[in-house]
């Protein structure tokens, strides 16, 4: 709702009032004639207020042009990411505009995205949020990259009953606080690693593990670290190193000459992409072994590429793997997304782009279900989301959590000079065996 500035049933404001009152004072004295000459002129100014309020309230809808709102990362820490997420948008609005379209009411309509820039910032996020909702009159958002940025959008979008399709913020706390207008396509943060030490104890003969680890003090990593705590638990195993990366993620020595000590049969690190190209770089330069590396934001860091063998034997959590047989009209399977996306882009799609695609076409099957541009209706069509895209299964809990897919682990392995991600992890998915333990660096 667009506030117009003025109050009171009549829809006349108070400082409308108090002219009229003023004329009143003055009716017996001729004044009646012009009461109602201000009176008309009152109604008719109002009139055009009232008009121009609901343009704003009706912006959603422009012509045959849905307009969606993001406030995505162009610049800090979050930069990199928040280029994948726009792109994946951006693909996926290409690809469904050129097929026909979004059909409501029997006539096509094409998206469109209003971006703002949150800086990778909190504060800015929910600012940005604030401003498509009240100033640009957005009905329906997409989401931020990182769960930090999408939990200081949510309580936004949720108090303005906007429906947002988020793609990037897996923080568990996010499905806890009783949304009803959230809904994420990914899976959830502390499922990301958690199967790597079931890998380590299987690989351990069945006996529980020493556990190394090292987090970025954000709600991301953090949840990644409850869902490695619940696997030592479940497990028996023991966390002897439990670390906080520095706020700047440049520097993680101090916590790999405690492993190079301390001997884990697992080193577990979390750092979005900047961290885990520090501690590829950090590790190689040291030489620490290690008989497994587990890693968050290997492909959207690039990893293999930007370090090569040195990334080699990485076990890297991820949403979504080309490899995987999952697929949708629009864009095939994952083999046909990634050629796609790299024609498109020059450079082949790690997962936050492959499930920020996804979130547009659960938004076109939203509201073609809801045939309406009713925002509690479209939250109901959301909400009984059931479908396959080429990302994977969408279907989504009470809470707004997709319970339909599951994480795949892949490891970084090498040919030569040419680098690749397999999968690993789920077996039924997987291209390649696990190569455990990681070699010494002296065997390499």
């Amino acid at each position: 709702m667009v506030s117009t500035g003025y109050c009171c049933s009549s829809g006349i404001g108070s400082s409308g009032k108090r002219a009229i009152d003023k004329l009143k004072i003055n009716h017996d004295y001729g004044g009646g004639k012009m009461l109602k000459i201000f009176r008309k002129t009152l109604v008719a100014t109002l009139a055009v207020v009232a008009l121009m309020a609901t343009t704003v309230a009706q912006a959603r809808v422009d012509g045959n042009t849905i307009t969606l709102g993001a406030a995505v990362s162009e610049t800090g820490k979050y930069s990199t990411n928040g280029k994948h997420t726009r792109n994946g948008y951006n693909l996926a609005v290409k690809r469904i505009n050129e097929m026909g379209g979004v059909t409501v009411g029997g006539k096509s309509y094409k998206f469109k995205i209003t971006y703002y820039d949150d800086e990778s910032n909190s504060g800015r996020a929910a600012q940005l949020a604030e401003r498509l909702i009240k100033q640009d009159g957005v009905k329906y958002m997409l989401g931020p990259y990182s769960s930090g940025l999408t939990k200081a959008i949510a309580p936004v979008t949720e108090e303005n009953k906007i429906p947002m399709v988020e793609a990037n913020g897996a923080s568990r706390s996010l499905f806890t606080k009783g949304y009803k207008y959230l809904f994420a396509v990914l899976s959830a943060a502390n499922q990301y690693l958690e199967v790597a030490i079931d890998l380590a104890v299987e690989k351990n003969g069945g006996k529980p593990v020493k556990i190394a680890m090292a987090f970025e003090q954000d709600a991301f990593s953090q949840d990644v670290r409850l869902g490695i705590v619940e696997a030592a638990e479940r497990t028996g195993s023991k966390i002897i190193i439990d670390d906080k990366l520095p706020k700047e993620l440049n520097d993680m020595a101090a916590t790999l000459a405690k492993v190079r000590a301390t001997r884990p049969d697992v080193l577990v690190v979390s750092g979005h992409s900047k961290g885990a190209l520090t501690a590829i770089r950090q590790i190689s330069e040291m030489k620490v072994d290690v008989p497994m590396l587990a890693m968050t934001h290997c492909d959207a860091s690039k990893l293999a590429k930007q370090h090569g063998k040195k990334s080699e034997y990485a076990l890297c959590a991820a949403q979504w793997h080309k490899s995987l047989s999952y697929s949708d009209r629009f864009f095939g399977d994952g083999k046909k997304f990634d050629s796609d996306f790299t024609n498109e882009y020059g450079y082949a799609p790690p997962y936050q782009a492959a499930e920020s695609a996804a979130a547009l076409l659960v938004w076109k099957a939203a509201f073609e279900r809801a045939n309406s541009f009713d925002t509690k209706k479209v939250r109901d069509a959301l909400a009984l989301t059931d479908m396959q895209t080429f990302y994977g299964n969408i279907k989504f809990s009470n809470a707004g959590q997709n319970i339909a897919k599951p994480m795949v682990l892949f490891q970084v392995r090498c040919e030569g000079n040419k680098c690749e991600n397999k999968v690993v992890a789920p077996t039924k998915w997987a291209s390649a065996e696990l190569v455990h333990p990681i070699p010494k660096w002296s065997d390499r």
